[in-house]
């Protein structure tokens, strides 16, 4: 009897000792399992986040203030370096039928980009609503004194020296001075401006390409400034982009060689008049605040839009005929500022199209 008894409280211990290991081991598993998870996680968390910061765009992208550097369009400054480098490049009339172009940088390293030019007193405007260190090289009455009258951060590199803005061999003055990004950089650190920037860009960006479903199908479009100046833009459907043209040249890049292209293109259009300055050089004055018409082409297609500016230094905001703000593709842009009553022709696959842009 006291055997059995014996017996019984063993087992009973025995099972004790088991259910106590078992539930260690459970409870190590647990917390294992709870780590494991905890990491899986994480780890997930932190690949949800890589892969949210993959999709946000590149274009104008990153905490460098933006450049604004004035480049010359003159013929005998082509080609021009840097173009296919730029987030954004605007192009507006200028005295003599001509246009000037500038380029915005933000986040770039580049060794030689230019011809750099004289400054005009409505390219501020694009270089404020950027938040961009204007760059140029000398400037208009009226550009000195609204670089003065709105404090902007500016360089002259006229002023500088000519380590830092150069006459290259390869061109003739007035069409051969070039310059560098880190040049710049150092220039604007001397003079206590800002070099970095939490300043949204101008354009609403997509990471999802952009199709227009909407829109109208083109091959090319041409833009005539003057009797002396017209743009075209070629549609390479195999890399998606827009291959340039200027007065039936292509646009080659100065430093590669390479054709200037695009993905994007915008045109405004807008009133310029002849101002009367103490020069008397037919420098030009550009009427771009209020609501303006434009086109919107990417991809092969374009849509017409609105062009809304309040003031010289607030953003200008692209919209669709609806009132909505337009999506960019990710990419380069030329925006395309030209006379009111210029005639752009689109040619699609089979039809060629004047637009009519004659609003008075």
């Amino acid at each position: 009897m006291n055997s059995q008894k014996g017996s019984t409280k063993l087992l009973i211990i025995t099972l004790i000792i088991v259910a106590i290991i078992a539930g260690v081991l459970l409870m190590l598993k647990i917390l294992n399992g709870q780590k494991e998870a905890e990491e899986v996680i994480a780890t997930g968390g932190k690949q949800l986040q890589e892969i949210e910061e993959e999709k946000l765009p590149t274009t104008f992208s990153g905490n460098q203030r933006a450049i604004a550097l004035m480049i010359d369009n003159n013929k005998d400054a082509w080609p021009q370096g840097g173009l296919n480098d730029a987030d954004l490049v605007y192009e507006i009339i200028v005295e003599g039928g001509e246009t000037r172009l500038m380029a915005i940088f933000k986040g770039r390293n580049l060794s030689k980009i230019g011809p750099v030019r004289s400054a005009r007193h409505y390219f501020i405007d694009y270089a404020l609503e950027n938040d961009a260190i204007y760059t140029h090289f000398g400037w208009s009455p009226q550009a000195e004194s609204d670089i003065k009258t709105y404090n902007v951060d500016n360089i002259n590199g006229i002023t500088e020296s000519a380590s830092s803005f150069w006459r290259t061999t390869e061109k003739y003055a007035p069409h051969n001075v070039a310059t560098s990004t880190e040049k710049i950089l150092e220039i604007a650190e001397r003079k206590g401006y800002r070099t970095t920037s939490e300043s949204k860009s101008v354009l609403n960006y997509s990471v999802d390409e952009i199709e227009l479903e909407e829109g109208t199908e083109i091959t090319k479009v041409t833009i005539p400034y003057s009797y002396l100046h017209e743009v075209c833009y070629t549609y390479d459907s195999e890399n998606k982009v827009f291959i340039r043209y200027a007065r039936d040249k292509q646009q080659t890049d100065w430093n590669t060689g390479e054709p200037v292209k695009t993905k994007n293109i915008i045109i405004t259009l807008a009133q310029n008049y002849t101002l009367s300055d103490s020069e008397n050089k037919g420098r030009q004055g550009l009427k771009n605040i209020g609501t303006l018409d434009g086109y919107y082409i990417t991809n092969g297609k374009y849509i017409k839009i609105t062009c809304e500016k309040s003031s010289r230094t607030e953003k200008t905001v692209y919209k669709d005929l609806q009132g909505n703000e337009i999506k960019v593709n990710d990419g380069n842009t030329f925006i395309q500022i030209c006379p009111l009553n210029a005639e752009i022709v689109f040619e699609t696959p089979n039809v060629e199209e004047t637009a009519n842009t004659n609003n008075g």
